[in-house]
């Protein structure tokens, strides 16, 4: 039997989100057992608009995700049933969206750095395993810090409600921007760190080059990588919850965070690794005139994506 439905009532989608977590052999149990739980519940109540009660029974039921974990007795005691549902979906669009982008154009630059085919396999299995394994250990972090803040109400971005079940009405210009957002942001997260820990570019001589300045490190590049798992964060919350004003807030705290440090190093010319950027530019000195150009970018881009967010969040 199937229990995948996407087009049925809030019931039948509400069920199928449960289901499809958990064991076959206990799906067809579980599903009429949910069934009749929520058909009793609604009935029990006698209500005039049969279709109101459903919702108020399944957003008193709560998130299908935490449900299903208490069918398998899967603990989430790490990151708990609040946060967990946030955390999952996010990881899901990370690894399948920024892990296949970054292992394939590390095996483009292996492919026209002369590297033989076992050379570039290899360095892609690396890749995902690496960087896979990072994204993992690093979004597990954040979620349990905020699970362990004691600031948390809900799911992040307010509590679960039957609208965030599949086929939901979230309008599809600001779903396909927010997870546009949270594909780009995350993929500047891996460029950065996988520029330095694999160190792309390599000269004549065979020597491994950062592209970008390995001082950064010291300083100025964590509140730029802190700026952008803010924003990929709150991406994915804009993708699947409704955008509020003080959503808004936390993402012009996070789009500065970004921004500001990533103007100022580019205002001072340490963006770029000058041993870099020497070997590329055979001598010739980037003019001043391109990072002016980059910094007004930078702020002009930032200072739009700010302004388009408090819109969105006034409706």
């Amino acid at each position: 039997m199937l229990y995948a439905s996407g087009t049925g009532t809030l019931t039948d989608r509400y069920v199928a989100e449960v289901v499809r977590r958990i064991p076959a052999d206990q799906r067809g149990d579980v599903a009429d057992e949910l069934r009749a739980t929520i058909a009793d519940t609604v009935e029990a109540r006698g209500p005039a608009d049969p279709e109101a009660a459903e919702r108020e029974v399944l957003t008193e039921m709560g998130d299908p995700i935490p449900l299903a974990a208490r069918y398998t007795d899967r603990p989430l005691a790490l990151i708990g049933p609040a946060l967990y549902p946030t955390y999952i979906r996010l990881l899901t669009v990370l690894l399948s969206t920024v892990l296949p982008v970054v292992t394939a154009v590390g095996a483009v630059l292996d492919v026209l750095d002369g590297q033989g085919a076992g050379e570039v396999i290899g360095g892609a299995v690396g890749a995902v395993l690496s960087l896979g394994t990072q994204m993992i250990a690093w979004l597990t972090v954040v979620f349990a810090l905020v699970e362990r803040s004691g600031k948390r109400a809900g799911t992040v971005g307010g509590a679960w409600t039957p609208d965030d079940l599949p086929e939901r009405r979230v309008p599809k210009e600001r779903g396909a921007a927010a997870y546009a957002g949270v594909v780009w942001h995350a993929l500047l997260i891996a460029l950065i760190v996988w520029q330095h820990t694999a160190q792309p570019y390599r000269t004549d001589g065979g020597i491994r080059l950062d592209v970008l300045d390995p001082g950064l490190w010291s300083g100025w590049i964590w509140p730029i990588l802190a700026g952008l798992v803010g924003l990929v964060t709150l991406d994915a919350i804009r993708a699947v919850r409704a955008w509020t004003r003080a959503l808004a807030v936390w993402s012009a705290c996070a789009e500065a965070a970004f921004a500001l440090p990533l103007a100022w190093v580019l205002h001072r010319q340490e963006f770029f690794n000058p041993a870099f950027l020497s070997d590329v530019n055979g001598g010739w000195q980037t003019p001043d005139s391109f990072y002016t150009v980059a910094v007004a970018g930078v702020l002009a881009v930032g200072a739009g994506e700010v302004v388009k967010r408090f819109r969105e969040a006034r409706g």
